[in-house]
């Protein structure tokens, strides 16, 4: 009986390092800063966000889905698809207020987290998030870690820390690291405001950290960046169909990347889920109508 056993785990580690042979990168960090409108990139002081963007490929013009807010564009982000077939139509939304196109075994509408899960049921998969609505958009029984920073009240390094701690503990395949800034600072004190650029210098330093903590793991050669954000904004406000607050960062940097390269093909937001499919070597659900974002990998 021990010897069968030992096999069946010889197999699966056999079936595991497989997998992982033919991905593009074996670790991929996503990176949401919410509220991070486009058009702050060029004013902001951010070298560590400017240094990826120069070791790797961007485009400045990814759009929302509408409305231009938050719970509609991160489910867009993770699920591959717009709201007409994911189902969250708005800010807040906790449930699909349209029935879900099709839904999972995990029941929900198809994520990545899930598909990466099924494909390979030893991957190591974490989200981590400061604003609690990230954790009905999804699939919960596919992460390893979950982890919702309500740290952060009092300690607004504390998901920084949190994530260093768990890729140098872990080394996940795949982390989404979710900051619920500059949003917040764009709600008071308004975007592009001098309070804007502070928040924008200060979550640099955080993505610094991380970064780092990946150095230290030993697994820098083998990890992409992605940062990118669900919506931006005016004023004080968002929702709307204005491009600042449409159009978000898309950065990515890393294993198989181009350097420096500019992304002109026409991007939305559920293309990010399609392009971490594509990393991961992932069959694509019909129902997601994402498309990777092929020619920004060597």
């Amino acid at each position: 009986m021990k010897k069968i056993v030992c096999i069946f785990l010889l197999y699966c580690c056999v079936v595991s390092t497989a997998f992982a042979a033919s991905w593009k990168a074996k670790h991929v960090i996503l990176i949401g800063l919410d509220g991070w409108g486009a058009y702050s990139v060029e004013k902001a002081e951010m070298p560590t966000v400017k240094e990826m963007m120069k070791n790797g490929a961007y485009t400045l013009e990814k759009r929302s889905v509408l409305p231009s807010s938050s719970a509609v564009n991160w489910a867009s982000m993770f699920m591959g698809a717009g709201p007409e077939l994911h189902g969250y139509t708005e800010w807040g939304s906790k449930t699909p207020e349209l029935p879900s196109r099709i839904v999972s075994h995990y029941g929900i509408f198809p994520t990545v987290f899930g598909l990466l899960r099924d494909a390979n049921p030893k991957a190591e998969i974490g989200c981590m998030y400061e604003w609690d609505g990230i954790s009905y958009l999804v699939d919960k029984s596919a992460l390893n870690y979950d982890k919702h920073v309500t740290e952060v009240k009092d300690n607004p390094a504390a998901t920084a820390k949190l994530a260093a701690d768990y890729i140098k503990s872990s080394k996940p395949n795949l982390l989404a690291v979710i900051f619920d800034e500059p949003d917040h600072v764009g709600h008071t004190a308004g975007h592009d405001t001098p309070e804007y650029y502070t928040k924008l210098k200060e979550l640099d330093n955080y993505i610094a950290q991380i970064k780092k903590a990946v150095e230290d793991a030993g697994i820098l050669d083998e990890t992409i960046f992605i940062l990118t954000a669900d919506h931006g904004g005016i004023n004080k406000g968002h929702g709307g169909k204005t491009m600042r607050e449409m159009q978000t960062p898309f950065i990515m940097c890393g294993k198989n990347i181009k350097k420096g390269y500019v992304i002109e093909d026409s991007m939305m937001q559920f293309d990010v889920a399609s392009t971490l499919a594509y990393i991961f070597k992932l069959d694509q659900p019909q129902v997601w109508i994402g498309r990777p974002m092929k020619k920004a990998f060597k």
